[in-house]
């Protein structure tokens, strides 16, 4: 392997938190590995790692070394023919092959381009019902929606609605509740003439109300916890562990929220007293995490969901917020969320299909 590649998978224990999870996500390895100035391997730290970091802490701005995993598994170069028998029996991601001086020269991927955790199957939620908010008229993807209903929007073969059921299939999910309201009929058509194994209860909004006012219709329908989603996102990332975290967590509610970094397109000025000009910052980046629109819900919170009144989910997390009620955030990478809820993002969303 190239120097620059190499390059592209290590990183450095003064690193921040947000740099290194910028690298991870570029490379889609789930894993860098750490070294120090004379390129000596000392570490590494996995998506899982820095997940766990930020559970705890919620700090995107620590260094890597607070985080970071030290004694790394690695082979040696004369070694490197016994790199794929590890990898399997250690069912790792990925391993460095190192020198005499401990440098990296070289390393062995497994055969998978993404993390192992979206390629898991299990029946680990079958007992887990999907509620799938479907009734919006996805004004901010006109003209599409003037044709058709935002679920049934095609992304590569398949419309997102059916894209969002596969993925939580992958775990098990059979049963899927959905929300439905305009072109509601169209929806129903698509579904009933299809041949599949789960189930799909339909819930008719008679009157619009919003991402959080049709659970109402769930009330008594749900015992335990569900996972709640908008029709426009897919969240590729392992649900078994964001269920676990939730269970474990004591949460009311869990937020899936991604890493967003923002270039801000201007230079920002920062103005001392006396309008002296402090320090300047050409273009700088902003990085936060945001709300994905998928959460995991504890059916309690249904019964306090007000009947025939337009409200939004995130203003439920707030009333629960200031009765005091656990709200949590499980943070997921920046490429794991692929949202359509804009025309651009749409055509992001299409290309990540593309020769699927």
């Amino acid at each position: 392997m190239e120097r620059r590649e190499l390059e592209k998978h290590t990183g450095y224990p003064e690193m921040t938190i947000v740099e290194a999870m910028k690298k991870i996500d570029v490379t889609g390895s789930g894993i860098l590995f750490i070294v120090n100035t004379a390129n000596q391997l000392i570490g590494t730290l996995t998506d899982g790692d820095i997940r766990r970091w930020l559970i705890q802490t919620g700090n995107l701005n620590r260094k890597v070394s607070e985080v970071m995993q030290e004694d790394p598994c690695f082979l040696s170069d004369s070694n490197k023919e016994h790199a794929v028998d590890e990898l399997v029996k250690r069912r790792m991601r990925a391993l460095p092959i190192v020198n005499h001086r401990r440098e990296i020269v070289d390393i062995v991927f497994n055969n998978r381009n993404e993390p192992e955790e979206v390629y898991e199957t299990t029946d680990r939620l079958k007992d887990v019902p999907v509620v799938i908010m479907a009734g919006g008229k996805g004004t901010r993807l006109l003209p599409y929606t003037q044709v058709l209903p935002k679920p049934l929007i095609p992304v590569g073969d398949k419309p997102i609605l059916e894209r969002i059921i596969d993925q939580f299939r992958k775990f098990g999910c059979r049963d899927f509740f959905l929300i439905l309201n305009y072109k509601r009929n169209m929806i129903k058509a698509y579904f009933n003439e299809m041949e599949h194994e789960y189930q799909i209860h339909y819930l008719d909004e008679e009157e619009p109300l919003g991402t959080g006012g049709g659970l109402s219709l769930l009330k008594d329908k749900i015992r335990g916890p569900f996972i709640l989603t908008n029709c426009d996102i897919l969240i590729r990332d392992n649900f078994s562990k964001i269920f676990e975290f939730h269970e474990k967590s004591g949460n009311r509610i869990s937020m899936i929220c991604s890493l967003k970094n923002f270039e801000i397109p201007y230079g920002i000025v920062h103005i001392g007293s006396h309008g002296t000009v402090e320090s300047l910052e050409e273009k700088p980046t902003v990085s936060f995490f945001t709300n994905t629109g998928c959460y995991v819900v504890d059916s309690d919170v249904l019964e306090e969901v007000p009947e025939h009144t337009f409200i939004g989910f995130p203003e439920i997390i707030e009333k629960h917020k200031e009765r005091g009620n656990p709200v949590g955030v499980y943070p997921i990478r920046e490429s794991a969320w692929l949202d359509m809820g804009q025309i651009d993002e749409l055509e992001k969303m299409k290309k990540s299909f593309e020769g699927i």
